[in-house]
């Protein structure tokens, strides 16, 4: 059995210092306009641009594709 969430809103923290619980999907648009400086995550708060967040970027991986063997 899995784990039920009852509130999946993610807890985020706005430039302007205000907090606030938004729906995931719009996570990203929030940070794209530059509207969110922190978002909380299960091991804590992330904070944008400085900690890696899923889909902006980073360094290429360089290595064998493990996948295909």
């Amino acid at each position: 059995m899995g784990v039920y969430r009852l509130n999946n809103k993610i807890k985020v923290l706005y430039k302007n210092g205000a907090t606030d619980q938004i729906d995931p999907a719009l996570l990203s648009v929030m940070i794209d306009a530059l509207q969110v400086d922190q978002f909380k995550r299960s091991d804590g708060w992330a904070e944008v641009g400085i900690d890696a967040i899923r889909g902006m970027g980073g360094r290429a991986y360089d290595g064998t594709d493990r996948r295909l063997g």
